[in-house]
């Protein structure tokens, strides 16, 4: 019988909100790693998201999305 193969999952936590995720690849840098909503509260200008995940998130939609 073949043995089967461990999966080696890495804990981190988000530097700024403090949220704890885990990952299955090592990070190089694990002091700089961020969530995806403390990247976009970083930078909301970069946010292009589509309204329907904003909607869900909570999140109030620009002007240019709304339609």
């Amino acid at each position: 019988m073949k043995r089967r193969r461990e999966k080696i999952t890495y804990n981190y936590e988000c530097s700024l909100t403090g949220e704890q995720f885990v990952t299955t690849a090592k990070a190089p840098n694990p002091k700089e790693l961020l969530t995806v909503k403390a990247f976009y509260e970083m930078n909301p200008d970069m946010d292009d998201r589509p309204a329907i995940i904003k909607k869900k998130l909570g999140i109030p939609a620009t002007n240019e999305e709304k339609h």
